[in-house]
This record gives structure tokens, sequence and C-alpha cells, in this order.
């Protein structure tokens, strides 16, 4: 018996009838763990350092899916091919980390067809950890700089603007770009 775990639900069905009973398939919902929304859960001063947690909402999902790799030969982990989907499987990988080298596979496809499943399947790969690495840096941009400038855009602006990643750094050149047309003289 194999695992596979998918983002969706939908696709976790669909896929499940294509490989048959020497699967289980399952979803994980998406994203499993998360940065806790607390101070000290990124730490800049200490190299970056950051403490996740399981998502409450979860839980479950993470828990179904150890239970079913207990009896499992292998895990395919088979989330969305793009760098939310590698951290998704990375972070699965991390928190089931007590099975052997050899036992978890990545496995990428771009459309839902039992072909492209098999074929996936028969050519399995590794999490690519740049791909993780960097959805990771874009998570904490947007807890350190986001959660500072967020309710300094709400008290001073509009109540629900965000101040993430992106958007920081354009406010920054708006204002950068502001003070010079001030500063302009003919």
């Amino acid at each position: 018996m194999d695992v596979v775990v998918v983002e969706s639900p939908a696709k976790a069905k669909t896929i499940n009838k294509y490989l048959g009973s020497g699967y289980t398939v399952l979803a994980s919902y998406g994203h499993v763990r998360d940065l806790p929304p607390k101070d000290g859960s990124v730490r800049p001063d200490e190299n970056f350092d950051m403490s996740w947690q399981i998502s409450p909402s979860s839980e479950k999902h993470i828990d179904a899916i150890a239970k079913a790799v207990k009896g499992a030969d292998h895990l395919y982990l088979a989330t969305d091919p793009d760098r939310e989907g590698e951290a998704v499987a990375g972070h699965i990988a991390e928190e089931l980390r007590g099975l052997k080298t050899g036992q978890v596979f990545r496995v990428l496809f771009n459309e839902i067809t039992k072909l492209s499943i098999k074929k996936a399947l028969e050519s399995p790969g590794n999490i690519d950890k740049q791909k993780v690495n960097a959805q990771q840096a874009r998570r904490v941009l947007d807890r350190v700089v986001g959660y500072h400038l967020s309710p300094l855009l709400w008290e001073k602006v509009r109540r629900g603007l965000s101040g993430g990643r992106v958007q920081s750094v354009v406010v920054r050149l708006i204002c950068e770009r502001e003070r010079e047309r001030e500063a302009f003289q003919i």
C-alpha cells in the first residue's frame, strides 16, 4: 500500500479513482502549518530562526496522513507544482520525520489525468529545498514587514489595508518619489 497526498479533497477523490486499491489518496487541505501569530515566531536577531506550528484546522489532516503512512510502503507528496505546494510537501515531510529515507517522494503533475498521474508516480523525485526556502522567506517577510506595517496603515490611512512584502516596497517608492516631487524647484 502507498499513500499519495494532494492539497485538494476534490483532487484526492479523482486521483483515488485513477489509482485504485493499492493506494490511499488523502488531502492536506493546503498548508498544514504556519508561523504562530505572535511576536517571536520569527527571530531576526537569531539568523531569522522560525517557530512553526501545525494549524489547528490541519491537525486532523496531519493525523490522518500519519495514520495512513504507518502501514504504507511509500509516501508520495503530490501537492501543487509551485513554491507554495513545495512548502506544503516539505512541511508534511518534516511533521512525519519518523519515516525512513527512501520512503518519501515528491511527484509532480500539471494535469489530473490517469496517464499523467501514473507517469509522475513512475518517476518520483525529492522535495526541492530551494522552493521550500523561497516560500518560507516570503512568509517571514509577510510576518516581519506586514505585521508591523499593516496596523500603522489601518491607523493612518484606512482599516483593512495590507502592508505585505510587495505593497510595502511600492509604498516606499511612492513616498520617495513624492519627496523628490516636493523638493523639485524650477
